[in-house]
């Protein structure tokens, strides 16, 4: 992964705030959309940019996805 990735992925201020929130433990969509002013599709476009970046992995569980923060991504 390239460091602009990483940067361009927390520049935006609620990219920022779904990594940190996942930093503190797995959650679902509708587990972390929870905390958040925006709609599910918005929370999962950004789960979208920080899975690109390697900042966050995801675990299926049958119909449902799991995320979590993945900080191995910061390095």
């Amino acid at each position: 992964m390239v460091e602009a990735d990483v940067f361009r992925a927390l520049a935006d201020p609620t990219r920022r705030a779904v990594f940190e929130r996942l930093s503190r433990g797995e959650m679902n969509v509708t587990e972390l959309k929870a905390g958040f002013n925006v709609s599910q599709p918005a929370i999962s476009q950004h789960l979208s940019a920080l899975k690109g970046a390697g900042l966050v992995s995801e675990r299926r569980e049958g119909r449902h996805a799991y995320y979590r923060s993945d900080p191995a991504g910061l390095t």
